[in-house]
């Protein structure tokens, strides 16, 4: 399985995997408004790797089948200051 890779211009560290390079059609209108014009980022060749980056590659695949398209968002930033109350065990109670 062989995918298109796209990154947005308008959302940072967001990407769109679809089956075919240029072939939008199945990729919902609002979501492509949202995205804003796609810039190909690579080809990428699914069947020969075990991972990506932030995506489980299996959720990728099965997203592109069903779905014709996957989009990738950034993880929630890490709020530190919660993370350091924790990490010192304070508590309001």
């Amino acid at each position: 399985m062989i995918c298109a890779v796209y990154k947005s211009r308008l959302k940072v560290d967001c990407y769109l995997f679809i089956e075919k390079r240029n072939e939008f059609e199945r990729v919902p209108e609002a979501l492509m408004k949202m995205f804003g014009v796609p810039e190909l980022v690579m080809i990428l060749p699914l069947d020969k790797r075990q991972h990506l980056g932030i995506a489980d590659i299996n959720k990728v695949k099965v997203e592109l089948q069903e779905k014709g398209y996957y989009l990738q968002l950034p993880p929630p930033p890490v709020n530190m200051l919660d993370e350091y109350k924790k990490e010192i065990g304070y508590s309001r109670d």
